[in-house]
């Protein structure tokens, strides 16, 4: 059987509740002199989670268990709401179309990747949204919103825009969005003991983030 990805999202109740993070890898050389040398290893973060701080029921456990069945272990990957990250807006704020830029027009272009920008300047990065969640996303040209259907579509599986018309020559594309994290199981095997968690200890659910594949 193939690996494959199911567009389903991780049980949001148990998701809120979940522990994690980005992880990056950087070598650190120490010098003779007590001087650093760094070299970044990946280009990007890899999101790492632990679900199980999130189960707080038995329902939950048997929520986990059929999801992991369904995803075959880890086999298929699926959606999965990050409780720290998962708009391209401010905490506690609203969507925006100006939320993040993703592109510029160039009078040929149609197709622009939805991004989410951290920080300004040249230290600023631009992640990749791969799963948006549709009917979130707000996109505008030049300062003015566009609407969906008849100004732009949407790929909710790559996170592509392709908007009806190119964008002029130097006008700025921006977006606002929700979305999800592409993960699957980091384990073929769920250890879970109804006497452990009645006792208050909580199965570990790893979860890792699907990188693109270019």
């Amino acid at each position: 059987m193939a690996a494959g990805f199911l567009d389903e999202r991780f049980p949001a109740e148990i998701a809120f509740g979940a522990s994690g993070g980005p992880e990056r890898r950087t070598d650190v050389v120490t010098l003779a002199s007590g001087r650093e040398k760094r070299n970044a290893r990946w280009e990007h973060s890899r999101r790492r989670y632990d679900a199980g701080t999130g189960i707080r029921s038995l329902q939950d456990l048997q929520a986990v268990q059929a999801f992991f069945e369904r995803a075959r272990g880890r086999l298929y990957g699926f959606r999965f709401k990050d409780p720290f990250d998962n708009s391209s807006a401010q905490a506690g704020a609203g969507v925006s179309p100006f939320d993040c830029e993703i592109g510029g027009g160039d009078g040929a272009a149609t197709a622009f990747q939805l991004v989410k920008v951290y920080g300004a300047g040249a230290n600023a990065y631009a992640r990749d949204i791969a799963k948006p969640v549709a009917g979130s996303v707000r996109v505008a040209v030049d300062g003015v919103e566009l609407s969906e259907g008849a100004d732009f579509t949407l790929d909710a599986q790559t996170g592509t825009v392709t908007l009806a018309m190119p964008p002029a020559a130097g006008t700025e594309v921006t977006a606002g969005f929700e979305f999800d994290v592409p993960v699957r199981f980091d384990t073929d095997r769920l250890e879970m003991s109804l006497t452990h968690f009645e006792a208050g200890r909580l199965p570990s659910v790893p979860l890792i983030e699907i990188l693109p594949s270019t």
